[in-house]
């Protein structure tokens, strides 16, 4: 017996896979080239010395989890006037991916702050508090999907709280230049305050974080259409034993 199944679903599901596939090359050649660029090709900076080094990393995560997280805003806007699953189902790898990275940027940052300022955290920071409400916004997001069942009422009331909790992004960015914070300002209107070499790894670095996160967006969003398909079957299933019963 063939069961019914959303083939639109199915074919998003492998379109996503082939996206996440055709990285894969590019993924591995842009990280070896990241390293190099974080460990040789860029210079020692002068006061920190070789711990500033995680700063490569440290702001390619930040970014990544800020456009993850607007993906999330515009995954819940779209799923709020089509009401299709998919978007649901973007939203939510999104905010997972972005719970990644923001999580990789806490503790990188407190890495790095503990020989500069002599704390692994500075609980007066304007960015760094912001940034820890961020990451607690997201988790409640994931809180409050995991409490409703399946369906148009959790997937609107997670639209309108991925909403929501995107509004502390631009609070992040604008922290260091709204409040007094000890954080630095490394991008300004005028451009990046670093040295040639290190804007060169600085920017192989963003590049490679970026496409470690469209692809781990398009594994987690494949997985979510594929796990929702076969819940799909086995309430068919379940409903055919229980009317042959």
């Amino acid at each position: 017996m063939s069961l019914p199944i959303d083939q639109r679903s199915l074919q998003l599901a492998r379109r996503y896979l082939q996206v996440a596939n055709g990285l894969l090359i590019p993924l591995y050649l842009l990280v070896a080239a990241a390293l190099y660029g974080a460990f040789i090709y860029a210079p020692t900076e002068r006061e920190m010395g070789d711990v500033q080094r995680i700063f490569y990393f440290h702001m390619g995560t930040a970014w990544n989890s800020f456009l993850t997280f607007f993906a999330v805003f515009v995954a819940g806007i779209a799923y709020l006037i089509t009401r299709k699953s998919k978007w649901d189902k973007l939203g939510a790898a999104c905010a997972e991916v972005g719970m990644v990275f923001t999580t990789i940027v806490m503790v990188t940052g407190s890495i790095w702050a503990k020989p500069i300022w002599n704390t692994w955290w500075a609980w007066g920071d304007p960015r760094l508090m912001s940034v820890m409400v961020l990451w607690l916004m997201y988790a409640a997001y994931f809180i409050l999907r995991s409490s409703l069942p399946e369906g148009d009422k959790k997937y609107k009331f997670s639209a309108v709280f991925g909403i929501i909790a995107f509004l502390d992004v631009p609070i992040v960015w604008m922290s260091i230049r709204w409040w007094r914070t000890i954080h630095p300002v490394v991008i300004t209107s005028s451009g990046a305050e670093l040295a040639a070499e290190m804007l060169h790894a600085l920017m192989v670095s963003l590049i490679a974080m970026t496409v470690l996160c469209v692809t781990l967006v398009a594994l987690r969003t494949a997985q979510r259409l594929n796990s929702s398909l076969a819940d799909e079957v086995f309430q068919q299933l379940d409903q055919e034993r229980v009317s042959r019963q």
